[in-house]
Parts: structure tokens; C-alpha cells; sequence
């Protein structure tokens, strides 16, 4: 499997991702909120790109898949 530049950053996205939810669901220390405060636009932002990364990293495994890639 070749990556781009958009897959490489939806994997980072997904890794910021899982990596502050592992904090949140651990220490419950949220990173994203530390460094750009709680209601911040930016939050919103960080919060929205990791969504977004998280729907194409669903797109991109189910067609690796239906091409009989492994994931």
C-alpha cells in the first residue's frame, strides 16, 4: 500500500487522537483542552480534523479490504 500526503495526515490525526483519549480515559487529562482551553474554536477545530481523519481511516480500510488488501 502506497500512502500520500492526506493519509499520512489522517494517520497522525488518529494517533493525536487515540493517544489524548487514552489520557482522557486514564488520568482523565484531556491535551487537547490543556493547550487550547475548553470552549477554544481551535478545540473545535483539533476535535473536527481528528473526526474527519477518523472517517477516511474507516473509508480507507473498508476499501483495502474489498480489495482483498491486508489492513
Amino acid at each position: 500500500m502506497k500512502t500520500n500526503a492526506v493519509d499520512k495526515v489522517a494517520y497522525l490525526l488518529l494517533v493525536v487522537g487515540g493517544l489524548n483519549w487514552g489520557l482522557v480515559g486514564v488520568f482523565e487529562w484531556n491535551l487537547v483542552t490543556k493547550l487550547f482551553g475548553v470552549d477554544s474554536g481551535l478545540t473545535r477545530v483539533v476535535y473536527a480534523l481528528v473526526g474527519v481523519a477518523a472517517v477516511y481511516g474507516l473509508y480507507s480500510v473498508v476499501n483495502m479490504l474489498a480489495k482483498g488488501e491486508d489492513a
